[in-house]
């Protein structure tokens, strides 16, 4: 398993996180998206969305957590309280590089958003 820590992200992350959700949907839904919408995918496209959202962050009830190995942030999570039913949290996101699939990344990550999630006093959690 790589070595790896989980921290709240930064606005100054939101490249590589955009270029991990990219790679992570154009490699994982290939041939069950369109592949047209697949390749209109950038991370530059997609960065002022992902900017914008980890600084609405608000800690620990609402936020996004990136995943970092030496090799950088190789994943993400996005959470916050859920739609209609703001006692229920929901983990709307969790993406992470092709190159780490299977190396328990994705585990590690979703143990790490529970134990913030456990922090902002949500005693349920769903996914959206």
């Amino acid at each position: 398993m790589t070595a790896m820590q989980t921290r709240h992200a930064r606005p100054d992350d939101a490249a590589a996180v955009a270029g991990v959700h990219v790679r992570s949907w154009q490699v994982a839904f290939s041939g069950l998206v369109p592949q047209h919408y697949l390749d209109a995918m950038t991370p530059s496209r997609e960065e002022p969305a992902w900017k914008t959202r980890i600084a609405a962050a608000r800690w620990p009830a609402l936020g996004v957590l990136v995943a970092e190995t030496e090799a950088g942030i190789v994943g993400f999570a996005g959470f916050g309280p859920s739609e209609g039913i703001p006692a229920i949290a929901e983990t709307g996101t969790l993406y992470a590089e092709p190159e780490v699939w299977g190396t328990g990344i994705g585990k590690q990550l979703m143990l790490a958003t529970m134990a913030t999630l456990e922090r902002a006093d949500y005693t349920q959690a769903s996914n959206c």
